[in-house]
């Protein structure tokens, strides 16, 4: 990423944007501190480095800050809606994103609430997913909250096949992995957040500096269930928390 950020000044493109995380965008502040910078982050651009604060970036990058990586929370009791009775619960991360140990630590909080019991799971790269639900399964586990990382979503069919071999349930922070056959999804709304992104391009294009845009945080977040799919796990998805989806996928 490095490289591919240092060839984009090359070209003296006049706005570099980042997607696909943090890491994307951190690429691209190192590589220029001239070249106008729209991020689109799942963490807290602050807290890494590519503004100084959220209503006054103070530099060359802004974009949307999805904080996508606190939800873990939300995402336990959802599931836990759907299977109380799961005792213990599995939690795939990447350790190769920066985020994994804030996304542990927001997660094993939750449970500690409810009484559950959190394994942490570790998926590195595409060939580990099918060791990782054996584990997964040998813990015990009962349901399955997914992290928040790119690497996750570009891996979604893999996930949702594994997750319906093994009958797990499973939360994920994508809409589009729920309707790729995932049980359900709750997040900000990715396809909401890169229109914000593409607002900022616009008039950065037109003149305004990045420093004086604030960082976009996201308005727009999805609940998402499949029933098709908890139909193939028999499960009963309660009435309040089908009132309460953005989207029924039937």
């Amino acid at each position: 990423m490095p490289a591919l950020a240092a060839d984009l000044v090359s070209r003296k493109v006049s706005v570099i944007t980042t997607a696909g995380g943090t890491v994307t965008a951190i690429a691209a502040k190192k590589a220029t501190s001239a070249i106008p910078i729209v991020f689109v982050t799942g963490a807290d651009p602050v807290e890494n480095g590519l503004v100084t604060s959220l209503s006054h970036p103070g530099g060359n990058a802004t974009g949307v800050g999805m904080f996508t990586v606190i939800l873990e929370a939300k995402k336990l009791e959802l599931l836990y809606e759907v299977v109380p009775k799961a005792g213990v619960i599995a939690m795939l991360v990447n350790p190769n994103s920066p985020f994994t140990n804030s996304q542990s630590r927001n997660i094993l909080a939750a449970a500690s609430v409810t009484g559950q019991q959190v394994h942490i799971v570790s998926v590195r790269t595409e060939s580990d997913f099918d060791a990782a639900f054996a584990v997964i399964v040998a813990q015990g586990a009962s349901a399955l909250v997914v992290g928040s990382d790119p690497f996750f979503d570009g891996n979604r069919n893999t996930l949702v096949r594994l997750a319906a071999r093994y009958a797990i349930p499973a939360i994920y922070d994508r809409r589009e992995i729920a309707a790729a056959g995932g049980l359900m999804s709750y997040g900000a709304s990715f396809p909401h957040a890169h229109r914000q992104a593409g607002v900022y391009v616009g008039r950065i294009l037109k003149g305004a500096k990045p420093a004086e845009l604030p960082v976009q945080q996201p308005t727009k977040f999805e609940f998402v269930i499949n029933l098709k799919t908890a139909k193939a796990l028999g499960l009963e998805i309660p009435p309040t928390l089908l009132a309460r989806a953005d989207e029924v996928i039937e």
